[in-house]
């Protein structure tokens, strides 16, 4: 199948029409074989609805090109979870702009699994260690690295603030207008006011996070 698809491609355009090929996996639905016959078919198109691309992608580079994809909706938001802990490793620090040093610790594993026939799991697996250091370390640094290893998978170039906030149900203005009344009722020592509009934003896919520079928020998986 591969040699005709050279033959026929090669002799059309008189180029060389690629220099490596990679056979991916097929594609499963909840454990079953897509295809049309078992209606379980649908396009890059209608995943989109209702994931956004970066997290298709990190759902994609989790896994090895070469060995099956099990889609479903649970394995998507489990991604998206994963891709947001990324995400929040950066949101604390603004990281430098950096030249990948391949000599680094990290740098150096993440190409050593990208060498080993594109081992994407072990190199996503490098960048959720690096992000680990991140926020252990609050260093401008290693979060530039961080964003330069995701660059390289197409991860992670978005700004962490606007990610993690994505997908939210209410408009900014109104999530702060939340924010400032359950400040104020907390100022007032109304524990329960405050706890109540807690709550009530988490219904609406609002996760509100303290700390000692005051509250911000994300949308919830």
């Amino acid at each position: 199948h591969h040699e005709n698809e050279i033959a026929q491609s090669e002799g059309a355009t008189g180029q060389q029409f690629a220099q490596v090929w990679m056979h991916n996996g097929f594609i499963n639905v909840d454990n079953e074989k897509m295809s049309k016959s078992l209606g379980n078919f649908f396009t890059i198109r209608d995943v989109l609805k209702t994931f956004d691309a970066e997290t298709v992608r990190f759902f994609l580079v989790r896994s090895h090109y070469r060995t099956p994809l099990n889609y479903s909706d649970v394995h998507l938001n489990d991604a998206r979870g994963g891709l947001k802990r990324l995400y929040t490793a950066l949101q604390a620090v603004v990281p430098a702009d950096v030249q990948i040093d391949w000599t680094q610790p990290y740098a150096a594993r993440f190409k050593a699994a990208m060498d080993e026939d594109f081992g994407t799991p072990e190199a996503v697996a490098v960048l959720f260690d690096l992000a680990g250091e991140v926020n252990r370390s609050k260093s401008a640094e290693q979060a530039g690295l961080l964003k330069a290893l995701g660059g390289i998978l197409g991860l992670l170039q978005s700004n962490p603030v606007a990610y993690l906030q994505s997908g939210a149900g209410l408009d900014e203005a109104a999530i702060q207008a939340h924010i400032q009344a359950r400040a104020d009722a907390k100022a007032a020592k109304n524990f329960a006011e405050a706890d109540r509009i807690r709550k009530l934003l988490l219904e609406q896919g609002i996760v509100l996070k303290d700390s000692a520079t005051g509250t911000t928020w994300e949308a919830s998986q």
